[in-house]
Order: C-alpha cells, then sequence, then structure tokens
C-alpha cells in the first residue's frame, strides 16, 4: 500500500498555513492548536468530526477569521443542505484521501491488487459563511460537567497515575505517569487551575499510548535526531484534541516553548511531517478514548 501526492502539492499548501501560525504565535507564546473552548470540527451534511490534520487545519482557519462555529461542509453540501455560501467567500483548504486499486500488468508475477491513496485538495466552508442555514444549538458542558467528564474519562482509561512528584512525566520504564499535587496548579485569564492539571495529564496519556505493547510509536525512524521532539508535538496534538472533546480549554505549556523551533525546522523540511504528528494524535486519542469506553465511560 502507498500514498501517493496529487497536484498541486496538498502537503506543502497546508504545511505552510500551519507553519506560518506557529511563527505568528512565537512572540505571544501561542500555539494554533490552542484556544479557549475549541470545539472539534464537524461537516455539517454527515454530521461526522473531521479528523488528524483537518482538525488542525479548520482550528487554524477558525481562529484566523473569528469563526465561533465548528460546522463546515463544501459548497455542494451546502447546496444540498438548502443553504448558500455567500458570493465572495473563500474556502479553507482540507485533504482527504482517495483510494485507488493498481492492478498488475501482464508482464508482472505479482497478482494481487495494489492499493494506494492519492492525497486530494478540497475546500470547505463554515457555516457562518452561508445563509438559509440554521445551525443545531451546541451545548457546551460547564466547568462542573467538563471537569466530571475529564475524571471520568481519566480514570476509565486505565493508566496508573502517581501523584507528588516535581514535574509531570511519563516513565516509560515503569510504564507509569507522575504528576505533580493537583493543588500546585495555577490557572490562567482563560484556564482554571483544574484545567491546567487536566491538560498536562492528557498530554501525559498521550505519552503513554506510546510504547509498542499499545501503539508502538516510533518516531524516531522517521524524524532521527528530531524524534524527542516530534514525539512531543504528537502529545500536544492529542492532548488538544482529548481537551476539546471533553470541553476543557487547551492552552500551550512554558515549558515546551523550546521545542517550536525544531518543530518549525522539521516542517519547514518536511512537508508531510506535520501530518504524519497530526494522524498520530488522533490515533493516541482514539486509542484513549477506545479504553476509556471498553472501561464503561461512553
Amino acid at each position: 500500500m502507498s500514498a501517493v501526492l496529487s497536484k498541486p502539492n496538498v502537503y506543502e499548501s497546508v504545511t505552510a498555513k500551519i507553519v506560518a501560525a506557529i511563527e505568528a504565535g512565537v512572540e505571544k507564546s501561542q500555539r494554533p492548536w490552542h484556544a479557549p473552548a475549541l470545539l472539534a470540527p464537524m461537516n455539517a451534511s454527515t454530521s461526522s468530526n473531521y479528523r488528524g490534520i483537518n482538525v488542525l487545519a479548520l482550528w487554524i482557519e477558525a481562529m484566523g477569521r473569528g469563526y465561533q462555529t465548528s460546522q463546515w461542509a463544501s459548497y455542494k453540501q451546502w447546496q444540498d443542505l438548502g443553504a448558500q455560501v455567500r458570493k465572495g467567500e473563500r474556502g479553507s483548504l482540507i485533504v482527504f484521501y482517495k483510494r485507488l486499486e493498481e492492478r498488475p500488468t501482464e508482464e508482472e508475477d505479482n497478482t494481487d491488487v495494489q492499493l494506494r491513496f492519492v492525497a486530494r485538495a478540497s475546500h470547505v466552508f463554515n457555516v457562518q459563511q452561508v445563509d438559509g442555514f440554521d445551525p443545531p444549538p451546541v451545548e457546551r458542558p460547564d466547568a462542573f460537567q467538563a471537569h466530571q467528564q475529564a475524571e471520568a474519562f481519566i480514570e476509565a482509561v486505565g493508566a496508573r497515575i502517581e501523584h507528588g512528584f516535581r514535574v509531570a512525566r511519563y516513565r516509560r520504564d515503569l510504564d507509569n505517569i507522575e504528576m505533580p499535587a493537583r493543588s500546585w496548579f495555577v490557572g490562567t485569564d482563560t484556564r482554571s487551575p483544574l484545567e491546567s492539571y487536566y491538560g498536562v495529564l492528557l498530554h501525559e496519556l498521550t505519552h503513554w499510548t506510546g510504547p509498542l505493547h499499545r501503539l508502538g510509536r516510533d518516531m524516531g525512524k522517521r524524524f532521527g535526531d528530531d524524534a524527542y521532539a516530534m514525539e512531543e508535538l504528537v502529545a500536544e496534538l492529542g492532548a488538544a484534541f482529548a481537551c476539546s472533546a471533553l470541553g476543557i480549554t487547551s492552552e500551550p505549556r512554558a515549558d515546551h516553548a523550546a521545542y517550536v523551533s525544531s518543530w518549525l525546522n522539521v516542517l519547514k523540511r518536511d512537508p508531510k511531517a506535520i501530518f504524519t504528528a497530526a494522524s498520530k494524535a488522533q490515533e493516541a486519542f482514539e486509542h484513549l478514548a477506545y479504553l476509556a469506553t471498553r472501561n464503561g465511560n461512553p
């Protein structure tokens, strides 16, 4: 199975937007996947959530254009819903993969059908760009509900978590997570101390999914000297995805500012790197969600 790239180069187009967003937030110590109350982007036609790189791309578009809603759809999908994209509105770039089958020629010995996935660019529009559509109300959990959801989710995942340590980290040698006491966490203007605690713990839980007996995530084979920084990027994105699902405000960790230059260097050198990181982060979040659901947390 292989993946090939269609023209124009959608990897480079999407990566350029993400690099620009990261660079724009450097002075403010912001990352484009952190903002108060980010909701997972959803397709208004299918009611399915976007995944991986498209979550990140649409978050960036929503923040840059000031959209407060999370519903998106293509031009035709809006028309099918009885709505109309307003004249002059500009679509937002997303990526989808089209599966193609390649059958061997008569000269080839291999008789197996080969699958390849072609990256295609598409454009979607936010509900704030259309007329004639009334989006259903979005129910956001209040702070108490969000904290309850986060607590139940984390407990149901089943990771071994110990408190009272100076710093938060996942110990691969012991397969446990070490956390400072909850009382040591402080809040910000947009985030409570408890949200700070959950955000850090969800970051470490993303690392916890990485070992061979879980997802077998090995960034070293792909990124070499930058593997540690890229694993931190996966954990940041995974925590952001989880925070969004649980109604927790996600904000950058000050101790991760040192990784930004490494991320930018990798992304500029390898246009597919952010796609890999986002895919691994999505996989990690879905694994945590699977464990939580299996253990009784809906």
